[in-house]
């Protein structure tokens, strides 16, 4: 996957459009997906797979992709859609890669790639009685032609369903270097913005939350209400997630280094995404540092670090 073309700062994503079919009696139903391309590695037909014995239904099995083993999710099974017979005629595997995970999807078709503006992508705050999945396990909605709407699939949930990937929150150094002042958290994910709010108080910090970029932005104008141009004073670091409705990270970076009265408070992106590519991106945003989701031991080096240059300048 290349996504290269797409400028930081233009509040674009670039989705792989993908389908699962449903079969309801006489009828076949087309569920519309997408995932970020930046969390895709490859898309292969699917392989000759090596069957795991006491797995959940969902996972197919394993297969070895260049000496990497990689297990490989059925993602109708897993949002437990009866699929026609002949889904698997045109079906492919996905390979994703986040949180430096590596992991295989089966979907019925795989179609395009579609650019979209995070600003035409609403929170899912509704849940369609057809798609077979909770409200929490889809990131996003966005319209596309005919009227139809393409739900962006949360994956990083099946993998931890999986037990793939956990949140490093334990490993934590023994001694935690304290700081004052304020710290803004920008993160559609509740579960997200409870993990760095928790990590950021326990450095001393007073947290302020968003939910995307826009969100954002008004909390920054809302702090500069208070401080004015003592801001930078008392706001000591931004820490914001890449993939957000609305506005995504990038987006947001650029907006607030382009304007002087935020441009002095540094920013650090948390994001899934593990390609180099993002993080090349997230430095020319005029991020400071790009972490992982979430690895404690370096959110708190990286962040004592950040802080504490700029308080020496």
């Amino acid at each position: 996957m290349d996504n290269k073309s797409l400028k930081v700062g233009s509040n674009e994503m670039e989705l792989v459009d993908f389908r699962i079919f449903k079969q309801e009696k006489d009828k076949v139903y087309e569920g519309i997906y997408g995932i970020n391309v930046s969390k895709v590695r490859e898309i292969i037909r699917v392989p000759n797979l090596t069957e795991l014995p006491s797995t959940p239904e969902f996972i197919e099995g394993i297969f070895d992709l260049r000496e990497v083993v990689i297990p490989v999710v059925n993602l109708a099974k897993w949002m437990g859609v009866s699929e026609p017979e002949d889904a698997i005629k045109n079906a492919r595997v996905i390979i994703t890669e986040f949180n430096n995970v590596l992991i295989g999807f089966i979907v019925h078709e795989a179609k395009r790639i579609r650019r979209i503006s995070w600003s035409d992508i609403e929170p899912a705050s509704f849940m369609s009685s057809s798609s077979g999945l909770e409200s929490n396990k889809i990131t996003g909605v966005t319209k596309i032609e005919g009227d139809n709407v393409l739900l962006i699939l949360d994956l990083e949930s099946v993998v931890q369903d999986l037990g793939l990937y956990e949140p490093d929150t334990d490993a934590a150094p023994e001694t935690i270097e304290k700081f004052s002042g304020l710290a803004l958290v920008l993160d559609d994910s509740a579960t997200a913005r409870k993990i760095v709010k928790e990590a950021l108080i326990k450095m001393g910090f007073h947290v302020i939350e968003a939910m995307d970029g826009e969100e954002g932005l008004s909390k920054l104008n809302d702090l500069y209400a208070t401080y004015g141009d003592n801001i930078a004073d008392n706001l000591k670091i931004i820490i914001s997630d890449v993939e957000m409705p609305k506005m995504d990270g990038f987006h947001f970076a650029a907006k607030v280094k382009e304007d002087e009265r935020f441009n002095d408070i540094p920013i650090v992106f948390n994001s899934s995404i593990s390609d180099h590519f993002s993080e090349a991106r997230g430095e020319e945003a005029g991020g400071e540092a790009y972490l992982v989701k979430f690895q404690a031991s370096s959110f708190f080096d990286e962040v004592s670090r950040i802080v504490r240059a700029h308080m020496k300048k």
